[in-house]
């Protein structure tokens, strides 16, 4: 059953949207028509409708997401609102589709994948004359949804469309998220894969980006050696998404000057990952964006106690390719793949070497910047500070320390005494902190205070710096499983006041204490808490 188009009773701000769907416009479609599980050759996207619901409901929308579409809240707390965004009504203009890509997956190709349960609504241009994509994810099949159905649990919804707008208010670029519908169905779902599926609240989030092209498309079309399709495609995005690029009309020159781009940006998001502890746990090719955006919050998680070699998602238990201090380095070698799939378009392997090598020189560059800033420095000597940062690294992990609390509370600190007491408040387990250790604690601190004095800042311009970078509220993923919680029992109260609470996430609110606090002893092992699966 296909969505219908809505009626002309739509609200002016719904019903007069000015699309303008660039995408379809400009690349070729698929001849196909029927929505059926296919291959999709020399095509960049499928025409599919999303699949009518029985009770849309609104469960929370993001203001600042919605001003992006010019929707003021009268707008998105109608029905229609509820309707559209749920998949049962297109507004005029919009034109539903999915995409095809393909890309590596835990370092293996996995040849076509696609927009398997996201349908793009369109493309609009608001006000500001900023471009945006709407997207529905969750919204049912598409032709690339293979064996699944193309649906979407409340769990992973509510936790896509909390994080995605956390991401934004932390600074770290990100994907938007403006809506969270329940469709009034449920959906059956294995959250464990170990064969004890239960039924769930089914749910659709729309998500907003400039773009939603990802690595893995242009990784399919050189899979498949469709090289002129290829050019068109890398054509389009520069004109379309890269327009401040002072990039030639055509030839090689044209596609190192934006792949380079594409590696600055990668850099920079990562860097910005690991600011905020934050691991996105799947970061297979095809969940690697082109604008360098975070995109598919999946199982992803914060960083609580410091541990480098922690990733949130079960699947990648084994072999923990995707843990928090690996991030930097795949992002590189997805890079590489990227690098690999446009090389028809440049014909020389070592101009894209170099492009590459901006990648190290730009990651190390912005860590140490974000380092120094996490400190309250000025800047760090990479050399002079060498000792500083590693002995901090090692505390952090000789108890089990939460990392937001620490930097956080470190601002607190009184550097005339080093007094380690404020920064007990990050410790999970406080036995751990044998006397030698809290003696090697002051020592670091001392060693910290003396570094600081160099910069003559003072007292307050270094607190008020370091809590503008090392903030008070994430979206730690017990929060996340209590707002989830109280959800599924029809309550979502919990998921409205984090959505506020997390739209100021470096202010303090005394009134919003409990959500500042390391994680408590019964979310330690629980599923939702500390791993989570690909489960949607």
């Amino acid at each position: 059953m296909n969505a219908e188009v809505a009626p002309s009773v739509l609200p002016p701000e719904l019903a007069e949207m000015p699309f303008d769907n660039r995408f379809l416009e400009a690349l070729p479609g698929d001849d196909e028509a029927e929505n059926y599980r296919r291959q999709v050759a020399n095509a960049c996207w499928s025409a599919v409708a999303p699949t009518p619901v029985a009770e849309p409901k609104v469960v929370a929308v993001s203001p600042e997401a919605a001003a992006l579409l010019d929707l003021p809240d009268r707008v998105c707390e109608s029905e229609a609102f509820a309707a559209i965004f749920a998949g049962n009504q297109l507004a005029p203009g919009m034109e539903p589709y999915a995409t095809c890509y393909g890309g590596h997956q835990f370092g293996n190709w996995a040849g076509q994948l696609g927009d398997g349960r996201a349908i793009n609504l369109g493309e609009i241009v608001n006000r500001k004359g900023e471009r945006w994509a709407l997207q529905l994810k969750g919204a049912g099949p598409t032709p690339y949804s293979r064996t699944a159905d193309g649906l979407a649990v409340l769990r992973s919804s509510l936790r896509e469309f909390l994080c995605s707008e956390a991401m934004f208010h932390l600074g770290v670029p990100t994907t938007r998220a403006l809506s969270l519908i329940l469709t009034g169905e449920e959906v059956v779902r294995d959250i464990l894969y170990d064969g004890h599926p239960a039924p769930e609240p089914g749910s659709v989030v729309c998500r907003l980006a400039p773009s939603f092209t990802r690595f893995g498309h242009f990784e399919m079309l050189a899979a498949r050696r469709e090289t002129e399709l290829l050019r068109r495609f890398a054509d389009f995005t520069i004109d379309t998404d890269f327009q401040e690029l002072e990039s030639p009309s055509e030839g090689p020159d044209r596609y190192l000057g934006w792949f380079a781009e594409v590696v600055s940006r990668t850099a920079h998001m990562v860097a910005e990952w690991m600011r905020v502890g934050f691991v996105h746990g799947v970061m297979n090719t095809d969940n690697m964006s082109i604008l360098g955006l975070t995109i598919d919050y999946g199982p992803y998680g914060w960083l609580e106690d410091y541990d480098p070699g922690w990733t949130p998602n079960t699947t990648d238990a084994a072999t923990r390719r995707y843990r928090y201090g690996q991030q930097p380095a795949i992002a590189q070698w997805n890079l590489v793949q990227l690098a690999n799939a446009i090389y028809p378009l440049v014909g020389d392997a070592k101009p894209l070497e170099e492009a590459l090598a901006i990648y190290a020189k730009e990651y190390t560059a912005r860590w140490q910047e974000v380092l120094a800033s996490k400190l309250g420095l000025v800047a760090l000597d990479p050399a002079g500070d060498a000792a500083l940062v590693k002995e901090m690294f090692a505390l952090l992990q000789a108890v089990e320390t939460d990392m937001t609390i620490f930097y956080r509370r470190l601002a607190d600190v009184d550097l005339a005494t080093c007094e380690p007491t404020p920064l007990e408040d990050a410790w999970y387990v406080p036995t751990q902190a044998t006397p030698a250790l809290r003696e090697r604690l002051q020592g670091w601190l001392s060693l910290y205070a003396s570094r600081a004095r160099q910069d003559a800042v003072s007292l307050a311009e270094r607190r008020a710096r370091m809590n503008s970078v090392n903030p008070k509220y994430v979206l730690r993923n017990y929060i996340a499983q209590l707002a989830i919680d109280k959800a599924e029992t029809g309550d979502f109260t919990l998921v409205r006041e984090l959505l506020d609470v997390l739209r100021h996430p470096y202010n303090d609110q005394p009134e919003r204490e409990e959500y500042a606090k390391k994680r408590p002893d019964w979310a330690r092992n629980r599923p939702g808490c500390s791993m989570l699966s690909c489960s949607s």
